[in-house]
């Protein structure tokens, strides 16, 4: 028997495809996962798997957004001080930050349904936890435990990854940013109505429903066939295919499933092969730099806009020496949301999909690499056109692009990341990529409170570089994953 090429066994190709029907004992045909995908084609389960496995961005959102809207009442509450405050958002990245990595190698292993239904679980347990949480140290702790269960949600995405067929990838998989726009604007929504009147508390434990009657959901959603099939497990994969071309109304190929079984999943090593050293290194520079960039438009908002009204004013207001009222010698500074303050969020949130259907046509017709540096580079632009004076409404423009901007370049690398990655290492891949992207959510706090207001247009030049640097790498980088295969392993 001849030996197989190692391209076809890196690729699930039609070359790859066509090898192993021509070796098959007996002329019998076989196919693998890749041309089951592409020949069920897209139908009903693909819309099921989109409602249910998108609508993680939901909770995933209300999670990770409920920080900021709380964040003036536990300061009151526990008299905090402002790096208190910022301690609290920096710890919740640092638990998504290590659980992140466990979790990813952990989903390549055992499966990605597993482990996404393990973190929903946990995080609402903890959220819950939050609540009744006695002091602010207790508050931390748990929040940096909710943050490494929000890290799992991304097995939901990988699961859409490895059941949709390859040209429907780039426009289905941008489209779930419409979920985080939900559960950001739903929680927001949510805090303005709560907080006032029963509590923060009670804020946090009906931000958890979504997330517990989301797992109720996971049922109608089967575990990866290309997960399955890296495991050896053919039937199940097999069942999982059939299944979804009955629902589909479409017809299997002919033949026998037939993959090898790889059982080197989830390796780190795998990472930094000569194969993939450099696409993972520059991935990981442009994952921490989106991060750093989103965050930090996120957390300087409230000083751009302070910034903004002293700046458009004749005569900026100056607060009078004798000022010694109990709000100016507050030491925890009480300044609680106002309706305004909801409003503003809410607009700039709703940038966050101005850009999508650009977006989309820029991944689907210039490819990930190019999309993602032109998108890069105009938000290291807009970062340098804060420091005009203008008027608030011009602030808030500001911002909104700004917020769509880095919203788009997410849904990019995003993208990008779950499909260069193979089969048995596409977990760790996101898992490692997610790490990263944290510790620059960790950095953006000390540039955007600290540094922003020592040195605002220093902020600002190096928010600015480091979109540089990352639309350098984005274009850079050795391999267009458009119209590509999803691979199996390395």
């Amino acid at each position: 028997m001849a030996t197989v090429p190692k391209e076809a066994e890196n690729t699930i190709g039609l070359e790859e495809i066509h090898t192993e029907r021509q070796e098959s004992p007996k002329g019998q045909k076989t196919f693998t996962v890749e041309e089951a995908v592409e020949t069920i084609g897209f139908g009903k389960f693909h819309i099921l798997l989109f409602l249910i496995m998108g609508s993680t961005g939901v909770a995933e959102a209300m999670e990770i957004m409920l920080i900021a809207v709380v964040s003036p009442f536990i300061r009151c509450e526990w008299q905090l001080q402002d790096w208190q405050v910022a301690l609290v958002t920096t710890m919740v990245f640092f638990g998504y930050m290590v659980f992140s990595i466990v979790l990813g190698l952990l989903a390549d292993r055992y499966g990605r349904w597993k482990i996404l239904l393990l973190s929903f679980l946990w995080a609402a347990y903890f959220s819950l936890l939050t609540s009744f949480a006695p002091s602010y140290i207790w508050f931390v702790f748990l929040r940096a435990m909710v943050g490494g269960g929000v890290s799992g949600h991304a097995q939901g995405l990988i699961i859409k990854t490895e059941f949709l067929p390859t040209k429907y990838r780039g426009y289905m998989l941008p489209l779930s940013q419409v979920f985080w726009l939900a559960g950001s604007l739903l929680i927001i929504g949510l805090a303005s109505v709560v907080n006032p009147t029963i509590g923060w508390r009670w804020l946090i434990r009906i931000a958890s429903i979504p997330g517990i009657l989301l797992t109720l959901l996971f049922k109608f959603i089967p575990e990866s066939a290309r997960y399955n099939i890296s495991t050896g497990n053919v039937a199940a994969a097999m069942a999982t295919l059939q299944g979804i071309a009955v629902m589909n109304g479409a017809a299997m190929p002919e033949g026998m499933l037939r993959e090898p079984t790889q059982e080197r999943r989830g390796r780190f090593k795998d990472l930094i092969h000569p194969k993939y050293l450099r696409t993972t290194l520059q991935i990981w520079i442009i994952w921490l730099g989106i991060a750093f960039a989103y965050y930090g438009v996120i957390l300087a908002s409230a000083e751009l806009l302070e910034r903004d009204l002293v700046c458009g004013s004749a005569a900026p207001p100056v607060q009078g020496a004798g000022d010694d009222s109990e709000e100016s010698l507050s030491p925890c500074h009480c300044h609680l949301f106002g309706p305004a303050a909801y409003q503003t969020m809410i607009i700039s949130t709703v940038g966050e999909i101005a850009l999508n259907p650009l977006n989309i046509l820029g991944i689907n017709f210039l490819g990930r690499r190019l999309s993602l540096c032109i998108t890069m580079g105009c938000t290291a632009l807009f970062f340098l056109l804060l420091n005009i004076c203008t008027s608030s409404t011009g602030m808030i423009g500001f911002l909104f692009m700004l917020r769509a901007l880095v919203s788009a370049n997410f849904n990019t690398i995003y993208i990008y990341t779950a499909e260069v990655y193979p089969t048995t290492m596409r977990a760790l891949g996101m898992g490692t990529s997610g790490s990263l992207c944290r510790v620059g959510a960790m950095v953006a706090p000390f540039i955007s409170q600290v540094l922003m207001s020592a040195s605002f247009i220093g902020a600002l030049c190096l928010f600015s570089s480091v979109c540089v640097i990352c639309a350098i790498s984005a274009v850079t980088l050795p391999i267009e994953t458009k119209g590509r295969a999803l691979q199996v392993c390395i």
